[in-house]
């Protein structure tokens, strides 16, 4: 993940650190699950954490960690046929799975930051990662709806029904930067906005840095009358365009207000006893939104304690190095030994929940990685290392991402001097100066020029193509990332060879390929494209109503059904419909809304083709990824018929989806049955996708 770099922080393997015995769950808290079985939710996000082997020799992360594996997979169900959105970033992911909906409805259209066309035509960039309410930088509501309006916010489900609602460094539902969120919540020129600038214009480096230790990445959305938020610590919890309104509640947001709350008496310590604390030794936010497994679970289990019923939590990668720079490949010791420090960290994380009374019989854990990605690097030594017991080892320049100036490469090898900026990636996003049209001649010179790119690998010294498949704004609109706000979306979008890092330097044509091409050491995992290994992950259920059936890769899933399943074992329900579906397969029979369980073969099998219908990588994204590509990369003449055929087929798709999903979501939450009228639907649906696939598979009759 390219978020924040993790700071130096020590891991002592000391004796475990037990909190104050947990209080119980508020009976004001009503999560009206079957029987009334669950009292609380363990949501964990990983970020890239790998159930495939990245390397056949080498057990992949989760078996690494059996402490946890074994839990999910002897306790409820592990599926591998779990997919991202696109474009696969930590961010983008992350909120689709807390919102159950795509970026072109929650306003983050792609990755990390994102940008947009200023009324000039000049490019501005946002960083993705920003509280709820925020703004981005172009001044539309960050978390921008299809109205225009800052999406519904994933806690106000939990804290309506009487739950609190913890998070610890988990995308924009506790600030993300300061001092911008904390201008956001608590308004320019407040006594705290006031403060917060002094400190950061300190000239004291431990001052600067109280801020952020202070108020980033930890926050508690109180239900109304909860008990955590009744002191001078929490502030009014604003969400003015929530649907339905939401007025009344409280929220706690940093550690400088959470800690009282929750351990008022000593600092929050991790699951090592260690207090959390920056690098300066000041307890809060550990620096940079990359927290160790024992920091993540450590803070999570004193909010549990303490009575939070639902507690979100996000861990840093394994494959990175935490305590200095640089990155492992699969199987190189400091790899193995980060994950070695997570496995224990679970175990203890595990065992002091069961000391307090929670565990798979009254609580609901879901865990979800952001996204996959996918090993840049040569081979290791000795060939038939495992990492366990013989460790594997790259040589020097034979590991990390290819960094690729794309602009001085389009200059050096097609001429091209158009001015444009990208969102640096694996694939990335175009914006061409001036916001010219698809058609324009500079778009589609552009976009030949793209195709025709190529670089000579500086570890396998092949010669690659770099560009894999373009997507033109037609293609990002069938493939929800195009949001309400026109100025965000991008020219194009290039799905790259995924070894490369694609980024702009700068400085006109390269002298030689090393100025434009070359090995980055920092970082050797790349995300954010199309690829299988990069898309497809997991996703582990455990708790009252989910069914104990271990490893089970049998249903295609993606992060969007993350949400509405959990609201469905719950017996709660937002206030719009999801892009998911409640993945029923999953369920116990018990555990099923009545409007599922009456039509659940019916259900099943319309859920089952709206997903290839509708999610970005079911079977009609990927075939028109494919058309788009051929038609991009075409003449102009073929590009026009396509832009007619594209048009009309996402209009379809669109209009059935809406259809297919209203029916699921009454379904799901209003106990209407799927009835048989339902295989229409499921027909319509069908014929759809093999329309695109035929337009992907076949030549294009233009042409010939």
């Amino acid at each position: 993940m390219k978020r924040l770099k993790a700071a130096s922080i020590p891991l002592a393997l000391g004796v475990m650190f037990f909190g104050a015995a947990s209080q119980p769950a508020s009976a004001a808290c009503q999560l009206n699950s079957p029987g009334g079985q669950v009292k609380r939710v363990i949501n964990i996000v990983f970020d890239n954490v790998h159930l495939r082997r990245d390397n056949p020799n080498v057990p992949s992360d989760l078996e690494q960690m059996p402490n946890l594996l074994n839990f999910l997979q002897n306790n409820g169900t592990v599926s591998g046929n779990h997919h991202t959105p696109l474009i696969s970033h930590t961010a983008h992911d992350i909120v689709t799975a807390l919102t159950g909906v795509y970026g072109d409805r929650s306003g983050i259209p792609v990755a990390n930051s994102y940008g947009y066309f200023r009324p000039d035509g000049s490019v501005g960039f946002s960083s993705s990662f920003l509280y709820w309410t925020a703004l981005g930088s172009d001044g539309k509501p960050q978390m921008l709806d299809e109205q225009g309006k800052t999406a519904p916010a994933p806690w106000v489900a939990y804290t309506r029904a009487g739950c609190d609602v913890g998070a610890f460094s988990v995308a924009n539902i506790e600030f993300e930067r300061v001092p911008d969120d904390v201008t956001t919540f608590y308004g320019a020129g407040s006594a705290v906005d006031l403060a917060v600038r002094a400190e950061l214009a300190s000239p004291n480096a431990a001052t600067r840095q109280q801020p952020t230790t202070d108020y980033l990445g930890i926050a508690i959305h109180c239900a109304i009358g909860s008990p955590l938020c009744n002191n001078g610590f929490a502030a009014n919890d604003l969400l003015p365009d929530e649907p339905n309104s939401y007025n009344g509640f409280k929220g706690l947001f940093g550690n400088v207000n959470v800690q009282p709350a929750i351990s008022p008496s000593v600092p929050v310590k991790d699951l090592d006893g260690n207090v959390i604390a920056d690098q300066f030794g000041r307890p809060g936010f550990p620096n940079g939104f990359s927290p160790l497994a024992t920091q993540s679970l450590g803070y999570a289990a004193t909010m549990l304690e303490a009575g939070v019923q639902v507690v979100y939590l996000y861990i840093a990668d394994a494959h990175d190095n935490r305590f200095a720079f640089g990155t492992f490949g699969p199987g190189e010791a400091g790899y193995v030994a980060q994950l070695k420090q997570y496995d224990t960290a679970f175990g203890k994380f595990f065992a002091r929940l069961a000391a307090d009374g929670i565990t798979k019989d009254n609580t609901l854990f879901v865990v979800t990685p952001d996204e996959n990605d996918h090993f840049v690097g040569g081979a290791p030594s000795p060939a038939n290392c495992d990492g366990v017991n013989v460790a594997c080892n790259y040589a020097a320049g034979q590991k990390g991402e290819i960094d690729a100036l794309i602009d001085r490469l389009l200059v050096t090898q097609r001429a091209n001097s158009t001015a444009f900026s990208v969102h640096s990636d694996d694939a990335p996003t175009v914006y061409i100066n001036g916001n010219p049209a698809p058609t324009d001649t500079v778009t589609r010179t552009m976009e030949h020029d793209l195709d025709a790119l190529v670089a000579t690998n500086p570890i396998t010294g092949n010669t690659d193509k770099l560009s894999r498949l373009l997507a033109d704004q037609a293609e990002m609109q069938l493939l929800h990332m195009v949001t309400a706000s026109p100025a965000r979306t991008p020219s194009l979008t290039m799905f790259g060879n995924d070894n490369y890092f694609f980024e702009t330097g700068g400085g006109g044509a390269c002298a030689t390929q090393t100025d434009c091409v070359f090995v980055g050491s920092g970082f050797a995992w790349n995300h954010g494209d199309f690829q299988k290994q990069i898309t497809r992950t997991w996703v582990a259920m455990v708790g009252p109503g989910v069914q104990q059936l271990g490893r089970d890769d049998e249903v295609f899933t993606d992060h969007a059904d993350v949400r509405p399943t959990i609201m469905a074992l719950l017996g709660l329900k937002d206030d719009y419909v999801h892009e998911g579906r409640v993945v029923a397969e999953w369920m116990n029979s018990r555990a099923l809304p009545d409007g599922i369980r009456d039509s659940r073969d019916n259900f099943t099998d319309l859920a089952a083709i709206y997903k290839q219908l509708n999610a970005p990588l079911g079977q009609l994204g990927r075939a028109s990824l494919v058309w788009s590509n051929r038609s991009v990369t075409g003449t102009d003449k073929t590009y026009a018929q396509y832009l007619k055929r594209i048009g009309e087929i996402t209009e379809e798709r669109n209009e059935l989806a809406s259809q297919i999903k209203t029916v699921l979501n009454n379904a799901e939450f209003h106990n209407q049955p799927v009835d048989e009228d339902s295989e229409d639907l499921g027909r319509r649906a069908k014929e759809l996708i093999e329309k695109v696939k035929e337009l992907a598979e076949s030549e294009d009759r233009a042409e010939r």
